[in-house]
């Protein structure tokens, strides 16, 4: 069996370390990784900016630009050759679902699928206050101004991701959609600031079932993103105890993620997605 690291970012990343991925991947090599996934958060739609709400630093600081798509190639192919006889390295990006964007996700898929083998699709940004997207995960300020009318009840805060990750795994992205799903309880990263429930109720538990049938259908896989761990306010992996065991019992593959934004990162809690998999 691979050792894969399935989700790590680049030099490239706005709110990343800025440390060279070169020294990302000869720390993967060091640590015995077989095979190492590049996956950047892609561009998001030009026209998501009128629908953004919050903090104007969390879209800036989200994602590559479009004017940076060749440089993220040209880095990206380069290091493919300086390392491609010592590790096996995929490049892919972390694809945003937004709803209501389904066609410039799959235009922009189209757009890169014959340049990339693996991609992630995960939700940073839900619908919440003064009817636009908010990101769930910038800072506990802007959470807490986007989804207030939910944190006395915060089963419904989850339903409400949820049922978002249910339009996710659903919608028509075309030949090039995602094969994994990222971090998928994501809606949990500040749940112990905001004193929120660390398990999901009956309801939700439907709900996460009827989208793991989906996802097993659909042969699709989930990104097993230890950084959350790492998170002061989160303090456990992605997707959490409940849905990794939900996975599991249909088969789904879970591929080991550190999601790592600096070189200290790669590969870090891979001895936990270990003791899943025994």
């Amino acid at each position: 069996m691979k050792i894969i690291d399935g989700h790590t970012h680049t030099e490239l990343c706005p709110h990343g370390s800025g440390e060279k991925t070169a020294a990302m991947i000869e720390r993967a090599i060091k640590l015995g990784f077989d095979k190492y996934c590049i996956t950047e958060h892609a561009p998001l739609p030009r026209r998501f900016v009128k629908d953004y709400r919050g903090d104007p630093a969390g879209l800036t600081t989200a994602s590559l630009t479009w004017n940076q798509l060749d440089d993220y190639f040209r880095l990206t192919d380069k290091l493919k050759q300086q390392y491609g006889s010592q590790i096996e390295i995929s490049v892919g990006f972390e694809v945003d679902y937004l709803p209501g964007y389904e066609s410039e996700i799959r235009d922009f898929l189209d757009q890169v699928g014959s340049k990339t083998e693996q991609n992630i699709l995960s939700i940073h940004f839900m619908p919440g206050k003064d009817h636009g997207l908010w990101c769930v995960d910038y800072t506990t300020e802007d959470f807490a101004a986007g989804f207030s009318q939910w944190l006395a009840h915060p089963q419904e805060l989850y339903r409400q991701y949820f049922q978002l990750v249910l339009q996710e795994v659903t919608a028509d992205l075309g030949k090039f959609r995602p094969q994994r799903l990222g971090h998928l309880n994501l809606i949990q990263k500040y749940q112990d600031y905001f004193q929120l429930p660390a398990e999901f109720d009956q309801t939700n538990l439907e709900l996460l079932k009827k989208i793991l049938v989906i996802i097993k259908q659909q042969q699709r896989e989930l990104d097993f993103n230890t950084a959350g761990l790492y998170k002061p306010y989160c303090n456990e992996f992605y997707p959490g105890k409940q849905i990794t065991g939900l996975a599991k019992k249909l088969e789904i593959p879970l591929v080991f993620g550190s999601d790592a934004h600096a070189i200290n990162e790669v590969g870090r809690g891979w001895h936990l997605w270990s003791s899943f998999n025994n």
